[in-house]
């Protein structure tokens, strides 16, 4: 499975942006598809999955901010990150799973400044 993820860029804080994920390859395959980030310093973490049957996990410090959808027809999940608050900044990664496997997207980073 390869996924480019995209819709990064510099937003000031209480603004909106949406990424985008376009996964190709074996699609039936995966389970679940997710957004992680990074901070500078940090460790990667976990910021909203949605499984193959349409559950959904949002991080607690995004919950009611962020959400994760999905379009089955263009193979893309979604982050839709609204209230954007500087400590969201980050490289945001997409992350798709399966059975023995899990793959990353190249990252897009998001930087919320005035």
């Amino acid at each position: 499975v390869q996924l480019q993820a995209s819709g990064g860029g510099l937003v000031q804080p209480g603004g909106s942006l949406r990424l985008s994920c376009a996964a190709s390859g074996s699609i039936f395959s995966i389970n679940a598809m997710a957004w992680y980030r990074q901070a500078p310093g940090k460790q990667r973490e976990l910021v909203a999955e949605i499984t193959r049957g349409g559950s959904t996990i949002v991080s607690d410090s995004v919950k009611g901010r962020f959400t994760i959808s999905r379009d089955n027809a263009k193979n893309t999940v979604y982050l839709e990150m609204n209230s954007l608050k500087p400590q969201d900044t980050a490289v945001y990664y997409c992350n798709a799973y399966g059975l023995g496997y899990s793959s990353w997207g190249q990252g897009t980073l998001v930087t919320v400044s005035s």
